[in-house]
């Protein structure tokens, strides 16, 4: 009787605990913070000496966990004994947010990508009873497999420190953590059998191993010494220590089926397919072998790896890998992709019994024609539901989510990605990115469980993403006119007319895109090689623009000596002459098709002999606009000049021809001082004259042959080795204004 008693309870008990385990599992509950209370606070502190120096004295900082009970960030601020604040937070992160919180609406202060202004009142202003800042979203991601190629490959360690600061500011909780990966695939495929050789042929360079990592691109950039596989390996254990310690819940990466061709030879039965070219590559550096996820072969490699990168790296549980990204699979069968999807997760959970699959949606984007309702729904339905979260990649413009019914009941989480190939240029759809989250979270039987920040490139219009974090912790839309006014009065620490009129401007003109499906790549004939049919169509108001930037002027005197003031009066002044190279574009081309040779020359002389130099000129004057920058921390993590020269070809090649022969060319584009002068006007020049020699003999401009002759000057910035200053020269006011004064005549002229 006792035994049968004793087995009921067990078997209960069994039940109970299973139910507990398949609960957490759909709330996702088990991804969560793992780092002690402590840690947790002690990790804000040190946060805030980095951040305010002295002045953090006057926070005292607490992490209780019991503060959420239901698993949402919640921070709570009040008022303390000698003009304190006391912010206590159910996580780090929490408690990060809340600061900063207060910091931006108590304080007027900022922190972003190109500067601070922390002018911070003294005394702390006082608080009137609990301020409580708290969101309704679980997880608040950051960062697109890209991102880690086009902005963050030549980080070193100071500059991956300010990165996670900045997340924990924002409230991210979910970031993207790939760096170091390749150092354990060499292990892997290492004990495998397969040779260096072997492996120099499959990773590609540095500044290429994000569609390394996707399948799209092998060798281009390499070989990839074994120096960055140790400094890698090394910098990802300081960052996940780091974004740990804040409470955050990093993503690892794992296997999704991309094998080095080795393989074929070590394992002549394995069902492995060699694909079709990726973008306009070819099979040199393109066409990936692709493991079927259904061999046995498949289950080995990915248990392998994952248990390295738990072994070095450990887990908070949750992975992203993305198959066939901007790849078609090999069958539409529906019966097949979920028995892919199921394959990929299994491996997961050989290893890690409670793994997560963090997927990027955008393949439901790039190919729609394939991944139809019953396409993606097999897929999805591959992985158990609640097993399985999706990013709805660039959810502001082309939503997944409202035509899957709620990606057929997985978690996702709705993304902003906002820019492509890291472009330098003004943009924003701030009208879509107030209302899409709250959009998302009234559909019906929704499975939102968060919101996310995508950007290929990061390091630009920092409003938008100050913005899109800030909506994650609010219940409904944000006056954005209201909103942008406080901004700017944050920004530059003081009440300007001026300035809130302009800001106020550029949200209803150039950062308000409100064009159907528009992708964000910069578009400008400036930075793409000349034709004589570029697209010149732009998606504001011209005249609100140059409102905005007259206004930035008038109040200029007195804020020069801003970082972040400056930053904005050279991107501000430097989107104006994009605008009138688009304008003197089409003066060129109207006089070469009207064969006016007179007209030519003087709309190609002023581009190719003014406008441009003086755009150079601007960008070299700030720090944040330098090309010397992005190439001295490429070339300083080399061990040897070999590793270094290898590292600024990387660093060249991804901005401009983006592959040996301009396969993707100008995708990454900059607008840089020094790439200006060497790069865009030598491309422009090299057109003005070949249309001018054109009308001069009678003769037809012919496209193929001047892109053969434009080629050789594409890659001759490439190699050819010149140092660029690293830091800037000339005085931004006095360049900017002198601009000012000479164009903007003429670009009110062209209004009419």
């Amino acid at each position: 009787m006792i035994h049968c008693i004793r087995s009921a309870l067990l078997a209960l008990l069994f039940v109970t605990l299973l139910q507990s385990v398949c609960s957490d599992f759909q709330t996702l509950a088990h991804l969560r913070a793992k780092a002690s209370e402590k840690t947790q606070s002690r990790a804000v502190v040190d946060l805030l000496r980095r951040l305010l120096g002295n002045r953090s004295r006057d926070f005292i900082v607490s992490v209780n966990r019991t503060l959420s009970n239901d698993t949402l960030d919640v921070c709570e601020l009040r008022s303390a004994k000698n003009n304190k604040i006391l912010a206590v937070g159910s996580t780090g992160v929490a408690v990060a947010t809340g600061i900063y919180n207060y910091l931006k609406y108590f304080c007027n202060c900022h922190v972003s990508w190109s500067g601070d202004q922390l002018n911070i009142p003294r005394p702390l202003p006082a608080l009137t009873g609990v301020l409580r800042i708290n969101t309704p979203h679980r997880f608040r991601y950051y960062q697109n497999v890209c991102t880690q190629s086009y902005s963050s490959v030549w980080w070193d360690w100071p500059r991956w420190q300010r990165e996670i600061d900045w997340m924990a500011l924002n409230g991210i909780n979910l970031p993207l953590a790939f760096t170091g990966q390749e150092v354990l695939w060499q292990e892997v495929y290492l004990s495998l059998g397969l040779n260096q050789t072997e492996l120099d042929h499959f990773f590609t360079g540095p500044a290429f191993l994000a569609w390394n990592r996707m399948g799209n691109l092998f060798q281009w950039g390499g070989p990839l010494p074994q120096s960055w596989h140790v400094k890698q390996l090394y910098l990802q254990f300081k960052v996940l220590d780091r974004m740990r310690s804040f409470g955050m819940i990093p993503v690892l990466p794992a296997f999704s089926g991309i094998v080095p061709e080795g393989i074929t030879r070590l394992f002549p039965q394995a069902n492995v397919t060699k694909l079709n070219p990726w973008s306009h590559f070819n099979c040199t550096y393109s066409c990936a072998y692709v493991l079927d996820p259904r061999d046995p072969l498949f289950q080995r490699i990915g248990s392998l790896f994952l248990t390295q990168v738990i072994k070095e790296f450990g887990t908070d549980h949750i992975y992203n890998t993305d198959t066939f990204n901007e790849m078609a699979p090999a069958s539409s069968d529906p019966t097949y992709l979920a028995s892919i999807s199921r394959a990929v997760f299994n491996t997961m959970t050989s290893v890690d019994p409670q793994a997560i699959w963090l997927m990027q949606g955008w393949l439901f984007i790039s190919d729609p024609s394939f991944w139809k309702p019953d396409q993606v729904k097999a897929l999805l339905h591959g992985v158990p539901l609640g097993r399985m979260i999706v990013l709805d990649l660039f959810a502001e413009s082309l939503p997944v989510y409202s035509s899957t019914n709620s990606f057929y009941g997985q978690p996702f989480i709705w993304c902003m990605l906002h820019n492509f190939g890291g472009n330098s240029g003004l943009f924003g759809t701030v009208e879509s990115i107030n209302s899409g989250p709250f959009d998302a979270i009234r559909f019906p039987n929704s499975t939102l469980v968060g919101l996310g920040l995508t950007p290929e490139g990061i390091e630009q219009n920092p409003v938008i993403y100050e913005l899109m974090s800030e909506l994650a912790w609010r219940k409904e839309p944000v006056n954005l006119s209201k909103w942008v006014s406080l901004y700017a009065l944050r920004r530059y620490g003081s009440m300007n007319e001026n300035l809130t009129v302009a800001w106020q401007l550029l949200f209803h003109s150039v950062y308000n895109c409100t064009l159907p499906q528009y992708k964000n790549h910069n578009r400008s004939p400036l930075v793409h090689r000349p034709s004589l049919h570029m697209q010149t169509d732009i998606w504001y108001e011209p005249a609100d623009f140059y409102k905005a930037w007259k206004l930035l002027f008038q109040a200029a005197p007195a804020l020069v000596t801003l970082e972040t003031f400056r930053y904005d009066l050279v991107d501000v002044t430097r989107q104006a002459l994009q605008l009138l190279t688009t304008e003197f574009y089409k003066d060129i081309r109207n006089a070469f098709q009207a064969q006016k040779l007179p007209d030519l020359l003087t709309a190609g002389g002023v581009l190719v002999y003014d406008l441009l130099p003086e755009l150079d000129h601007l960008l070299s004057s700030n720090e944040h606009f330098l090309l010397g920058v992005w190439l001295e921390q490429a070339q300083a993590q080399g061990v040897d000049e070999h590793e270094a020269q290898l590292y600024d070809i990387n660093a060249r090649n991804q901005i401009t021809l983006w592959g040996p022969d301009g396969e993707i060319l100008d995708y990454a584009s900059k607008e840089w001082g020094g790439l200006v002068e060497d790069y865009y006007l030598q491309r422009w020049g090299l057109f003005v004259n070949t249309l001018v020699e054109c009308l001069d003999r009678g003769r037809p401009f012919k496209q193929d042959i001047f892109n053969q002759a434009v080629f050789q000057v594409e890659k001759g910035f490439v190699y050819n080795q010149r140092k660029y200053p690293s830091k800037p020269l000339g005085d931004t006011y006095e360049i900017a204004l002198r601009i000012f004064l000479k164009y903007y005549p003429y670009a009110l002229k062209r209004l009419k």
